[in-house]
C-alpha cells in the first residue's frame, strides 16, 4: 500500500472518532457526525455522484445543520468539487496535505525557543500563545481540546522566549494509526524568522515519534508549504473544505 493509500485508509474512510462523533458508511462515501458534521471520504461512481451530493444536501438540509465536505485532489468523480458548489457548497481555500517522515526527525534541528507541553489546567497559556500568534482568539472549542487532552488524543505545544509565550501548536495522535497531525500552529509576527515555528514542529515531531507513530501530516495554506518544505515536509495531495448550510 503506497502512502496516499494508507492515509486514506487510516485517516479518510475509517478515521479513529474522536468523542462526540459517530461514523455512518454510505457506498463509497464516509459521513460523521455529533460535535460536528463532515463527509471524509468520497469515492464516487462518475454516474452516481450528483445522487450522493443530493443525498447529503437532503439530509443536512432536514437536520437544519450546516456540513463540511473535505474534497482531495484524488477523489472520485475528478469533477467532485464542480458537482458541490452546483449543489450550493462554497470552497475554503485551497491547501496541500504535507507529510514528514519521522524518521528523518533529526534534520528538523529546532533550537529558536523553551517549547513546553501543557495540560488542561494550562490551557490559559496556549490560549493566548494562540492569540499572540494569530491576532485573534483561538477558533475552536476549547471544551474540545479538554476533551482531547482527557483522551490522550491532543497534545499542546507552547513556545517561549525570555519567558513569554510567543507561539503555541497542536498535535493530535489518533489511536492505532500511523499518523500524528500538526494543527494550529503559529508564532507572533515580532518572534518570526528565529527558528520558533521550526523548534514546534520539531517538539511535536518528538512526541508523535516517541508515542510510535510514522508520520506527521500538516493542511498547508500556499503561506506556508514552503515553509513546511524547508523542514522536509513533501506534498502528498491537494485538500479543500466545501461548506454546506441550510
Amino acid at each position: 500500500m503506497d502512502l496516499l493509500d494508507l492515509y486514506d485508509a487510516e485517516m479518510r474512510a475509517d478515521p479513529a472518532l474522536p468523542p462526540g462523533l459517530s461514523l455512518t458508511r454510505i457506498g463509497g462515501l464516509v459521513r460523521l457526525t455529533g460535535a460536528y458534521n463532515l463527509i471524509s471520504y468520497a469515492s464516487l461512481p462518475d454516474e452516481e455522484a450528483d445522487a450522493y451530493v443530493t443525498r447529503e444536501v437532503r439530509h443536512f438540509r432536514d437536520l437544519g445543520e450546516a456540513v463540511e465536505w473535505k474534497v482531495h485532489g484524488h477523489d472520485r468523480p475528478a469533477d467532485l468539487a464542480a458537482r458541490l458548489a452546483r449543489a450550493g457548497f462554497v470552497p475554503d481555500p485551497m491547501e496541500t496535505l504535507m507529510v514528514f517522515d519521522l524518521a528523518e526527525i533529526g534534520g528538523l534541528g529546532g533550537k529558536g525557543a523553551e517549547i513546553r507541553q501543557v495540560d488542561a489546567e494550562r490551557l490559559d497559556a496556549f490560549l493566548e500563545a494562540t492569540e499572540a500568534a494569530f491576532g485573534h482568539p483561538f477558533a475552536g472549542s476549547a471544551d474540545d481540546l479538554r476533551a482531547g487532552l482527557e483522551h490522550g488524543t491532543v497534545s499542546l505545544h507552547v513556545a517561549y522566549v525570555d519567558g513569554r509565550p510567543v507561539g503555541a501548536g497542536r498535535l493530535e495522535t489518533p489511536p492505532g494509526r500511523a499518523f500524528a497531525g500538526l494543527y494550529s500552529g503559529g508564532v507572533s509576527e515580532a518572534s518570526r524568522h528565529k527558528g520558533v515555528y521550526r523548534a514546534l514542529v520539531r517538539a511535536r515531531a518528538e512526541r508523535a515519534a516517541a508515542a510510535g507513530y510514522r508520520y506527521l501530516i500538516a493542511e498547508a495554506l500556499e503561506t506556508s508549504r514552503p515553509i513546511l518544505e524547508r523542514l522536509g515536509f513533501r506534498p502528498l495531495t491537494t485538500v479543500q473544505g466545501w461548506l454546506f448550510e441550510p
